[in-house]
């Protein structure tokens, strides 16, 4: 434990060091957690647990004899001489002591539980070693950490718990063994896929993309309601340009405000004849009119422009979400695969234990004793 600690605080100081020069990166995984999610360490723990409850049994077999023994003796000790009385407490003590090297030999520290679990261990643990370097090396992680190791953590992040990525992996090692090369191809590309989607600095890029095209998105808005905005006010000088056109060809006052002063001044309605000025008016406003036009033109191309570029733009979000939904979708389909693996090894392996006696050998036993009692 004390080396543990002084690697540690070598790795911390490391650490502190480092982070001046470059933005270091940090995981962790909980072996316990995925140890009981490998279905290999679930067969090997199961083995263990049935020779655990054997040893168990016959130690409780040897308790209940050495109990029966003393029972005896304290019923017999006032018929018994001095001898007997010691004779019967060695062998009770030879036989505590027996049970008790007994249990030592398979619960104790260096017993047969522990080492035979050491033992069924050690080639997942391999696995698992070898997945994490390979996690390590393909996202340049600096260091992961295990959890439910001797290392106190006092904060973790989950985006950082590899955990669930490593069962994933060891789920696939398991399946790639009945799978073609196609098969595996596709299975790799998937997995790729879920990798890049569940790695924390992806997941931080793409938050942060996201974010930008909302941005753009709002931008564009703003720019599309100012260009509406223009579009109609010029919409509404030429249409006040149109109707001060007709109103001097016909004489009349256009019916809305006008822009000269010369009539009011005047104290004219606009119903005198033309006079020279009058007559340079309208190749004034025409030619104003046609500038406004062009204008107007080159607004309304660059909003059609840009509105071609927010349909694209909305065809391209479109196609983002389906292909997430496609991703969604072969991700449940690969789960989906992975439980049938799983249950098809279930029944072979049901298939392939030794078939038990039939429920008449019992009774048919029990029948047969009482007619040799007799």
């Amino acid at each position: 434990m004390k080396k543990f600690i002084v690697v540690f605080l070598t790795i911390a100081a490391g650490l502190t060091a480092g982070a001046q020069t470059k933005g270091l990166k940090i995981g962790y995984i909980d072996m316990e957690y995925i140890l009981e999610k490998s279905p290999d360490y679930a067969d090997a723990k199961n083995q263990l647990e049935q020779k655990a409850s054997k040893w168990k049994q016959e130690m409780d077999a040897k308790r209940n004899e050495i109990n029966k023994l003393k029972e005896s003796l304290q019923a017999e000790k006032a018929l018994l001489t001095k001898e007997l009385i010691e004779e019967r407490d060695e062998e009770i003590q030879y036989l505590e002591k027996e049970m008790s090297e007994y249990q030592q030999q398979k619960f104790g520290p260096s017993g047969e539980l522990i080492s035979q679990k050491a033992v069924l261990v050690k080639p997942i643990q391999d696995q698992i070693f070898t997945i994490v370097q390979d996690i390590a090396t393909s996202r340049k992680y600096d260091f992961i950490f295990d959890k439910s190791s001797d290392l106190t953590m006092l904060f973790a992040a989950k985006k950082y718990d590899l955990s669930d990525l490593i069962v994933k992996r060891l789920s696939r090692a398991a399946k790639t063994e009945k799978l073609s090369s196609k098969e595996l191809k596709v299975l790799e590309e998937q997995e790729k896929q879920e990798d890049m989607e569940n790695d924390p600095d992806y997941a931080a890029r793409k938050e942060a993309k996201d974010v930008k095209q909302a941005e753009r998105e709002k931008k564009l808005e703003e720019r599309k309601a100012a260009q509406d905005k223009k579009r109609k006010e010029n919409e509404e000088k030429r249409e006040q340009a149109k109707q001060e056109r007709e109103a001097k060809r016909n004489g009349t006052t256009a019916p809305k405000k006008t822009t000269t002063t010369s009539d009011e001044g005047d104290g004219t309605t606009g119903t005198d004849e033309p006079t020279g000025d009058d007559d340079a008016a309208p190749a004034k406003t025409t030619a104003t009119e046609k500038a406004a036009a062009a204008k107007a033109e080159r607004e309304e191309r660059a909003a059609a422009a840009k509105a071609e570029r927010e349909r694209k733009l909305e065809e391209s979000k479109k196609a983002a979400e389906e292909r997430k939904k496609a991703s969604e979708d072969r991700k449940k389909k690969v789960e989906e695969e992975r439980e049938a693996a799983k249950k098809a090894r279930e029944d072979k392996k049901n298939q392939n234990k030794p078939q038990e006696s039939t429920p008449s050998d019992g009774p048919a036993g029990d029948n047969d004793a009482p007619q040799g009692g007799k």
